[in-house]
């Protein structure tokens, strides 16, 4: 029992809550370490580190005139500042007043207020209270990322500012039918990267991870893909766990099978999933357990078990 354990707590050697790391200098735009190796899983590391993308503060994602600094010119609200104007938007919001709440977001957005500009940018990619506009969605996005590039990792401008990335990731993989937002998959790739590696996103380190599976914007690299994956499955996202536990289970292209360490990453990814929206992977772990040896499920619910210990910090017998 003691060889049991010791060899399974190698194996859950669960590296936590680190974001990437930068060197410190004086370049706003730095380059990322490597990401950490595949815990229990010994891989070869790479011999220089991905690339950094260009810095979109050189590189304008969307046209100027097109996007939403251009409602500065309109007479939206007589608000005395972006403050005032969130203020009415909550106002307006409460009330039921959907013009008002917008147009008061509007104003804020055009004062550079970093959260009416997200906000606005999630409305129009949703049709939340406004008509669906994948393009003003783009544009709201693009000012976001274009102007606040270098906002600090952690902070709550620096979480608005990294979804913007990631939202825009999405946008260069599909492209906007009838825009001029085309398909560009290294482009797709400079946002999920920069989210993943500066801010440390991740949903951008899930996206970032599916390029690499798929050889998209990048070379195809399952060791890459793998530990990517990885960074997201440790911060709790539950498709990256799920994704990151099924890569484990198969092995192969370089990533070594490790089944029950693959089981227990399925098994949190199913205890985090949203049911509604993420019913593929409770459906992927109820066949990976179905599919699993007696003692690989056994094993692995151990270690599932030792993680929600050591994350509630309750001291094991």
């Amino acid at each position: 029992m003691r060889i049991f354990d010791a060899t399974f707590a190698a194996l859950f050697l669960i590296l936590g809550g680190q974001q990437a790391a930068w060197a410190q200098d004086s370049v706003p735009m730095r380059g990322p370490v490597p990401p950490r190796p595949i815990p229990g899983v010994m891989l070869p590391e790479p011999d220089l580190a991905p690339p950094a993308p260009p810095a979109p503060s050189v590189r304008p994602i969307a046209p100027a005139p097109s996007g939403p600094a251009a409602h500065t010119a309109l007479p939206i609200a007589p608000f005395s500042n972006a403050r005032d104007a969130i203020r009415a938007w909550m106002r307006d919001s409460t009330a039921g007043d959907q013009v008002g709440a917008v147009r008061a977001l509007e104003y804020a957005a055009s004062q550079g207020h970093l959260t009416a500009q997200f906000k606005l940018g999630r409305m129009y990619a949703g049709g939340d209270g406004v008509p669906a506009n994948d393009l003003k969605a783009f544009e709201y996005f693009s000012k976001i990322a274009d102007e606040n590039a270098d906002a600090t990792p952690g902070t709550a401008d620096g979480r608005i500012v990294s979804g913007a990335f990631v939202a825009l990731g999405g946008y260069f993989v599909d492209g906007i039918k009838g825009s001029y937002v085309k398909p560009n998959a290294d482009r797709a790739f400079d946002m999920f990267h920069y989210a993943a590696s500066y801010f440390g996103d991740p949903e951008g380190q899930y996206n970032l991870a599916r390029l690499y599976m798929n050889g998209q914007g990048t070379n195809r690299d399952a060791r890459q893909a793998a530990r990517w994956m990885k960074l997201a499955a440790e911060k709790g996202h539950a498709p990256a766990r799920a994704v990151f536990g099924d890569m484990l289970i198969r092995g192969g292209d370089g990533v070594p099978r490790a089944p029950v360490v693959g089981l227990m990453w399925l098994s949190l990814a199913r205890d985090s999933a949203d049911a509604a929206r993420e019913a593929w992977i409770i459906e992927r772990c109820e066949a990976a357990f179905a599919a699993a040896s007696p003692a690989d499920r056994s094993a692995a619910l151990a270690m599932v078990e030792r993680q929600q210990f050591a994350s509630r910090g309750t001291p094991q017998r």
